[in-house]
Protein backbone atom coordinates (compact mmCIF):
# COMPACT_ATOMS: atom_id res chain seq x y z
CA UNK A 1 0.00 0.00 0.00
CA UNK A 2 0.81 3.85 -0.25
CA UNK A 3 0.09 6.73 0.85
CA UNK A 4 -2.27 7.53 -2.36
CA UNK A 5 -4.32 4.70 -1.41
CA UNK A 6 -4.34 5.81 2.06
CA UNK A 7 -5.44 9.10 1.45
CA UNK A 8 -8.23 7.79 -0.98
CA UNK A 9 -9.51 5.35 1.70
CA UNK A 10 -9.89 8.36 4.12
CA UNK A 11 -11.71 10.32 1.50
CA UNK A 12 -14.36 7.86 0.78
CA UNK A 13 -14.69 6.88 3.99
CA UNK A 14 -15.54 10.66 4.60
CA UNK A 15 -17.93 10.82 2.09
CA UNK A 16 -18.86 6.99 1.34
CA UNK A 17 -19.78 8.27 -2.09
CA UNK A 18 -17.31 7.98 -5.18
CA UNK A 19 -18.74 10.37 -6.88
CA UNK A 20 -18.28 13.03 -4.25
CA UNK A 21 -14.96 11.16 -3.34
CA UNK A 22 -13.32 11.62 -6.80
CA UNK A 23 -14.33 15.04 -7.10
CA UNK A 24 -12.94 15.92 -3.60
CA UNK A 25 -9.21 14.26 -4.92
CA UNK A 26 -9.82 16.30 -8.31
CA UNK A 27 -9.53 12.66 -10.13
CA UNK A 28 -12.05 10.67 -12.21
CA UNK A 29 -14.49 8.14 -10.25
CA UNK A 30 -12.27 4.91 -12.31
CA UNK A 31 -9.15 5.63 -10.99
CA UNK A 32 -10.26 5.83 -7.47
CA UNK A 33 -12.30 2.30 -8.01
CA UNK A 34 -9.20 0.61 -8.69
CA UNK A 35 -7.17 2.20 -6.14
CA UNK A 36 -9.69 1.25 -3.33
CA UNK A 37 -9.87 -2.43 -4.72
CA UNK A 38 -6.15 -2.72 -5.16
CA UNK A 39 -5.84 -1.76 -1.01
CA UNK A 40 -8.51 -4.28 0.20
CA UNK A 41 -6.83 -7.22 -2.14
CA UNK A 42 -3.28 -5.84 -0.20
CA UNK A 43 -4.95 -6.02 2.98
CA UNK A 44 -7.67 -9.33 2.10
CA UNK A 45 -10.29 -7.72 3.46
CA UNK A 46 -13.01 -5.77 1.85
CA UNK A 47 -13.19 -2.15 3.48
CA UNK A 48 -16.73 -1.08 2.01
CA UNK A 49 -20.14 -2.63 1.34
CA UNK A 50 -20.94 -1.44 -2.03
CA UNK A 51 -24.64 -0.62 -2.33
CA UNK A 52 -26.86 1.12 -5.03
CA UNK A 53 -27.62 4.16 -2.75
CA UNK A 54 -23.42 4.27 -1.96
CA UNK A 55 -21.28 2.50 0.24
CA UNK A 56 -20.21 1.75 3.60
CA UNK A 57 -17.63 0.84 6.04
CA UNK A 58 -16.80 -2.69 6.83
CA UNK A 59 -15.69 -3.29 9.92
CA UNK A 60 -12.48 -4.00 8.61
CA UNK A 61 -12.66 -0.56 7.48
CA UNK A 62 -14.04 0.98 10.30
CA UNK A 63 -10.59 -0.41 12.43
CA UNK A 64 -8.45 0.79 9.52
CA UNK A 65 -9.89 4.59 9.58
CA UNK A 66 -7.88 5.75 12.59
CA UNK A 67 -4.34 3.90 11.67
CA UNK A 68 -4.53 5.05 8.16
CA UNK A 69 -5.78 8.88 8.95
CA UNK A 70 -2.72 8.85 11.49
CA UNK A 71 -0.09 7.55 8.73
CA UNK A 72 -1.60 10.81 6.70
CA UNK A 73 -1.12 13.20 9.44
CA UNK A 74 2.40 11.75 10.27
CA UNK A 75 3.42 11.81 6.69
CA UNK A 76 2.20 15.57 6.38
CA UNK A 77 4.54 16.42 9.77
CA UNK A 78 7.41 14.99 7.69
CA UNK A 79 6.15 16.97 4.58
CA UNK A 80 5.90 19.99 6.35
CA UNK A 81 9.65 19.07 8.55
CA UNK A 82 11.25 18.81 5.45
CA UNK A 83 9.78 22.09 4.08
CA UNK A 84 10.83 24.05 7.19
CA UNK A 85 14.53 22.76 6.93
CA UNK A 86 14.15 24.41 3.47
CA UNK A 87 13.55 27.29 4.97
CA UNK A 88 16.14 27.03 7.69
CA UNK A 89 13.22 26.64 10.16
CA UNK A 90 14.26 23.69 11.74
CA UNK A 91 17.35 21.75 12.68
CA UNK A 92 20.65 22.65 14.77
CA UNK A 93 23.24 24.84 14.50
CA UNK A 94 26.70 24.93 15.83
CA UNK A 95 27.70 28.55 17.18
CA UNK A 96 31.39 29.00 18.48
CA UNK A 97 32.01 32.04 19.91
CA UNK A 98 34.88 34.39 21.61
CA UNK A 99 34.56 35.08 25.41
CA UNK A 100 34.51 39.22 24.68
CA UNK A 101 30.81 38.10 22.67
CA UNK A 102 29.16 37.05 25.45
CA UNK A 103 28.67 40.81 27.78
CA UNK A 104 27.48 42.36 24.14
CA UNK A 105 26.66 40.94 21.11
CA UNK A 106 25.56 37.49 22.26
CA UNK A 107 22.66 39.02 24.65
CA UNK A 108 21.18 40.76 21.78
CA UNK A 109 21.81 37.81 19.45
CA UNK A 110 20.41 34.87 20.82
CA UNK A 111 17.36 35.61 22.04
CA UNK A 112 16.41 37.51 18.37
CA UNK A 113 17.27 34.79 16.69
CA UNK A 114 15.24 32.38 18.76
CA UNK A 115 12.01 34.29 18.60
CA UNK A 116 12.53 34.17 14.64
CA UNK A 117 13.44 30.52 14.53
CA UNK A 118 11.76 28.64 17.60
CA UNK A 119 12.74 25.08 16.43
CA UNK A 120 16.37 25.24 15.69
CA UNK A 121 18.16 24.08 18.15
CA UNK A 122 21.78 26.20 18.82
CA UNK A 123 25.18 24.40 20.40
CA UNK A 124 26.96 27.05 21.82
CA UNK A 125 30.83 27.04 22.43
CA UNK A 126 33.72 29.39 23.54
CA UNK A 127 36.70 29.28 21.24
CA UNK A 128 39.99 31.17 20.30
CA UNK A 129 39.20 32.71 17.30
CA UNK A 130 41.25 31.10 15.13
CA UNK A 131 39.97 28.04 16.90
CA UNK A 132 36.37 28.89 15.66
CA UNK A 133 37.81 29.56 11.87
CA UNK A 134 39.60 26.43 11.55
CA UNK A 135 36.69 24.11 13.16
CA UNK A 136 34.36 26.60 10.82
CA UNK A 137 36.31 24.86 7.46
CA UNK A 138 36.44 21.59 9.05
CA UNK A 139 33.27 21.84 9.60
CA UNK A 140 33.31 21.36 13.75
CA UNK A 141 31.15 24.52 13.63
CA UNK A 142 28.27 26.15 11.55
CA UNK A 143 29.21 29.87 12.33
CA UNK A 144 31.37 31.62 14.74
CA UNK A 145 31.70 35.19 16.42
CA UNK A 146 35.37 36.36 15.93
CA UNK A 147 37.75 38.97 17.05
CA UNK A 148 39.43 40.40 13.65
CA UNK A 149 42.38 40.11 12.24
CA UNK A 150 41.78 36.48 11.64
CA UNK A 151 45.14 34.96 10.45
CA UNK A 152 43.84 31.95 9.00
CA UNK A 153 40.68 32.69 7.18
CA UNK A 154 40.25 29.33 5.34
CA UNK A 155 38.32 31.12 2.62
CA UNK A 156 35.41 32.06 4.93
CA UNK A 157 33.00 34.83 4.59
CA UNK A 158 33.59 37.30 7.11
CA UNK A 159 31.07 40.07 7.83
CA UNK A 160 32.29 42.69 10.81
CA UNK A 161 29.45 43.35 13.00
CA UNK A 162 30.46 45.60 15.71
CA UNK A 163 34.03 48.35 15.92
CA UNK A 164 35.05 49.07 19.15
CA UNK A 165 38.30 50.54 20.67
CA UNK A 166 40.64 49.77 23.85
CA UNK A 167 40.30 51.31 27.14
CA UNK A 168 42.52 51.64 29.70
CA UNK A 169 41.13 49.52 33.41
CA UNK A 170 43.33 51.00 36.14
CA UNK A 171 42.71 50.18 39.61
CA UNK A 172 41.34 53.21 41.79
CA UNK A 173 44.36 52.96 44.20
CA UNK A 174 46.69 53.37 40.72
CA UNK A 175 47.70 57.53 40.72
CA UNK A 176 46.79 57.46 37.05
CA UNK A 177 42.92 56.47 37.75
CA UNK A 178 42.60 60.58 38.40
CA UNK A 179 43.37 61.51 34.89
CA UNK A 180 40.71 62.05 32.73
CA UNK A 181 42.58 59.82 29.39
CA UNK A 182 45.98 58.62 28.53
CA UNK A 183 48.62 57.81 26.36
CA UNK A 184 49.49 54.29 25.79
CA UNK A 185 52.83 55.67 26.37
CA UNK A 186 51.57 56.62 30.24
CA UNK A 187 51.45 52.75 30.67
CA UNK A 188 54.64 51.92 29.90
CA UNK A 189 55.55 51.25 33.55
CA UNK A 190 52.82 49.63 34.44
CA UNK A 191 52.67 45.78 34.92
CA UNK A 192 49.42 44.03 32.87
CA UNK A 193 47.03 41.68 33.33
CA UNK A 194 47.01 40.12 29.44
CA UNK A 195 44.39 38.48 27.55
CA UNK A 196 46.03 35.07 27.13
CA UNK A 197 48.47 34.46 24.11
CA UNK A 198 46.03 32.51 21.94
CA UNK A 199 43.75 35.93 21.94
CA UNK A 200 43.71 38.16 19.33
CA UNK A 201 43.28 40.74 21.69
CA UNK A 202 46.43 39.74 23.01
CA UNK A 203 48.02 40.10 19.79
CA UNK A 204 46.77 43.80 19.14
CA UNK A 205 47.77 45.24 22.67
CA UNK A 206 50.93 43.65 22.28
CA UNK A 207 50.95 45.59 18.50
CA UNK A 208 49.47 48.85 20.16
CA UNK A 209 52.33 48.84 22.87
CA UNK A 210 55.41 48.09 20.41
CA UNK A 211 53.77 51.50 18.71
CA UNK A 212 54.02 53.45 22.05
CA UNK A 213 57.65 52.56 22.21
CA UNK A 214 57.69 49.91 24.95
CA UNK A 215 56.73 45.88 25.31
CA UNK A 216 53.96 45.05 27.87
CA UNK A 217 54.99 43.65 31.36
CA UNK A 218 52.37 40.59 32.32
CA UNK A 219 51.69 40.36 35.58
CA UNK A 220 48.55 38.13 34.78
CA UNK A 221 47.07 36.74 31.94
CA UNK A 222 42.93 35.56 31.85
CA UNK A 223 40.88 34.54 29.13
CA UNK A 224 37.64 35.99 30.44
CA UNK A 225 37.38 39.57 30.64
CA UNK A 226 35.40 39.77 33.75
CA UNK A 227 38.37 37.45 35.34
CA UNK A 228 40.76 40.62 33.80
CA UNK A 229 38.73 43.21 35.47
CA UNK A 230 38.56 41.50 38.96
CA UNK A 231 42.38 41.23 38.56
CA UNK A 232 42.75 44.71 38.10
CA UNK A 233 40.06 45.54 41.13
CA UNK A 234 42.54 43.40 43.43
CA UNK A 235 45.55 45.65 41.95
CA UNK A 236 47.76 43.22 40.22
CA UNK A 237 47.67 45.82 37.55
CA UNK A 238 46.13 47.40 34.28
CA UNK A 239 44.57 45.89 31.28
CA UNK A 240 43.25 46.97 28.53
CA UNK A 241 39.49 45.79 27.14
CA UNK A 242 36.93 46.50 24.76
CA UNK A 243 35.48 49.64 25.44
CA UNK A 244 32.19 48.15 25.46
CA UNK A 245 32.49 45.13 27.63
CA UNK A 246 32.86 48.32 30.87
CA UNK A 247 29.21 48.54 31.00
CA UNK A 248 29.13 46.18 33.79
CA UNK A 249 32.09 46.26 35.46
CA UNK A 250 33.55 45.41 39.25
CA UNK A 251 33.82 48.05 41.89
CA UNK A 252 37.54 49.99 42.41
CA UNK A 253 38.17 50.05 38.73
CA UNK A 254 38.37 53.27 36.61
CA UNK A 255 38.20 53.08 32.66
CA UNK A 256 40.01 55.80 30.68
CA UNK A 257 39.96 56.41 27.17
CA UNK A 258 42.94 56.43 25.11
CA UNK A 259 44.37 59.44 23.60
CA UNK A 260 45.99 57.14 20.68
CA UNK A 261 42.82 55.20 20.25
CA UNK A 262 43.60 51.41 19.28
CA UNK A 263 40.20 50.07 16.70
CA UNK A 264 39.17 47.08 17.19
CA UNK A 265 36.33 44.52 15.21
CA UNK A 266 34.17 41.35 15.95
CA UNK A 267 33.27 39.50 13.01
CA UNK A 268 30.51 36.80 11.91
CA UNK A 269 31.95 34.28 9.81
CA UNK A 270 30.81 30.97 8.12
CA UNK A 271 31.84 28.92 5.04
CA UNK A 272 31.02 29.92 1.57
CA UNK A 273 28.59 26.84 1.12
CA UNK A 274 26.66 27.36 4.39
CA UNK A 275 22.99 26.04 4.46
CA UNK A 276 19.81 28.00 5.15
CA UNK A 277 20.19 27.93 8.85
CA UNK A 278 23.68 29.23 9.04
CA UNK A 279 22.90 32.31 6.59
CA UNK A 280 19.71 32.88 8.60
CA UNK A 281 21.47 33.28 11.84
CA UNK A 282 24.46 35.21 9.86
CA UNK A 283 21.42 37.79 9.10
CA UNK A 284 19.87 38.20 12.33
CA UNK A 285 23.40 38.32 13.57
CA UNK A 286 23.64 41.83 11.28
CA UNK A 287 20.14 42.89 11.81
CA UNK A 288 21.31 43.43 15.69
CA UNK A 289 24.55 44.88 14.87
CA UNK A 290 24.80 48.41 15.58
CA UNK A 291 26.71 49.56 12.15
Amino acid sequence: MDLRQLRYFAVLADTLNFHRAAERLHITQPPLTVAIRKLEAELGAPLFDRGARGVRLTSAGRAALGPAREVLAQAELVRSAVQDGLQGQRGRLSVAFVGSAVSEVLPRLIPAFRAAYPNVDLALEERTSAEIARGIAAHEFDVGLVRLPLMERHSLDVDVIEHDVLVAAVPLSNPLASRAELRLADLADQPFVMFEPVSVLHMMILLACQRAGFAPRAAQEAHQVQTILSLVQSGLGVALVPARMTRSSPDGVRFLPLQDPVAIEMAIACRKDAGIIARNFVATTKSVSDI
